[in-house]
């Protein structure tokens, strides 16, 4: 995906911006042109701007000037707010999703538009002032994130099996000890192993430490010379694919769902998050204290790990040791 081809004027610079200036994320650089796209077309539409036959997902934005801009206005926006909430398909590719985007989703959005439009009052200075200033984001019902338990969790790693049986073991295992995001596992570099630990570069472009314990370590050890057999020297990727490249995220997703049925469990309801989900909550009720677990997961706010529980204790090394699937081996079937 690129932006820089389909943007141009303000909103091209406000993504030049975060990318350049604030050093955001690629991931995150394209959640904030699929927001501003998403919103320009339906104001677009709203305006009279397309003709009706005209799908919305080949709506260009190119045109979106100045003036255009210049004229949102907070009831604009909670128009859009009202589309998202009841008329917007949740996955526009599939002809079965559901209606309707979540709290979660619109509260996104909502982010988007206000690191937007204060950016061109406040430090691009185009705009005199803010059309959208004091905007609330949708009120959110908190809840408790889904996760195995310890049994279904040793179930899962029970069930792995194929010709990539090796590989998926691998990061599976590295999923429920570590709690990595699904972009982390898919981005880890064979240089990123040393000795008993994991360099993992996070959101935002941080790199934080995780110690493996011995279930990792297994893993591993059981994965890399196959990995070796597969790939040519100078491939980076720790985890590739039959066709010796990066796997993919869309193939850890795949995988992880084919998993979860064979263990018998409910690949609706549990996911490749869930399973960070799980690391994180085995921990937590194993003894690893709140701030621990917030480093190792690698959240900016205190407040996004505390979503879990509150225990205590320290030492991030102990994170890694203290989960129960630390000792799980192949071997104890």
């Amino acid at each position: 995906m690129s932006y820089k081809k389909e943007t141009c004027g303000p909103i091209k610079d406000f993504l030049i911006y975060h990318e350049v200036i604030k050093g955001h994320s690629q991931a995150t650089i394209d959640e904030y042109f699929l927001d501003l796209r998403n919103f320009f077309r339906f104001i677009k539409i709203e305006r009279g701007m397309v003709a009706p036959e005209v799908p919305e997902n080949e709506i260009g934005i190119m045109d979106v000037d100045l003036n255009l801009i210049e004229s949102v206005s907070m009831n604009d926006v909670y128009t859009y707010l009202l589309y998202l909430s009841r008329d917007r398909q949740k996955f526009t590719n599939s002809k079965n999703s559901d209606i309707g985007l979540s709290a979660a989703t619109r509260a996104r959005k909502i982010a988007c538009l206000r690191s937007f439009f204060k950016y061109l009052t406040q430090s691009a200075k185009i705009l005199d002032t803010n059309p959208i200033e004091g905007l609330e984001s949708p009120k959110r019902l908190t809840s408790l994130p889904r996760y195995l338990n310890l049994e279904e969790a040793k179930r899962l790693l029970s069930s792995i099996e194929g010709i990539n049986k090796e590989r998926d073991y691998a990061i599976i295992v590295l999923f429920l000890n570590c709690g990595l995001r699904i972009s982390e596992i898919v981005n880890l570099n064979i240089a990123d192993i040393y000795d008993d630990r994991l360099y993992i570069k996070g959101k935002g472009g941080k790199t934080r430490v995780v110690f493996l314990n011995d279930s990792c370590v297994e893993a591993l050890e059981g994965y890399l010379p196959l990995r070796q057999e597969l790939v040519d020297d100078d491939e980076k990727a720790l985890f590739v694919s039959r066709r010796k490249k990066r796997i993919s995220r869309e193939a850890v997703h795949a995988m992880v769902k084919k998993s979860l049925l064979r263990a018998n469990l409910d690949a609706d309801k549990y996911s490749s998050h869930k399973l960070r989900h799980t690391a994180a909550t085995l921990m937590l009720q194993n003894g690893v204290d709140v701030r621990t677990l917030q480093e190792l997961l690698g959240h900016e706010h205190l407040n996004t790990t505390q979503i879990y529980t509150h225990v205590e204790n320290t030492e991030l090394r102990l994170a890694a040791q203290a989960n129960p699937l630390s000792s799980f081996s192949l071997d104890e079937e």
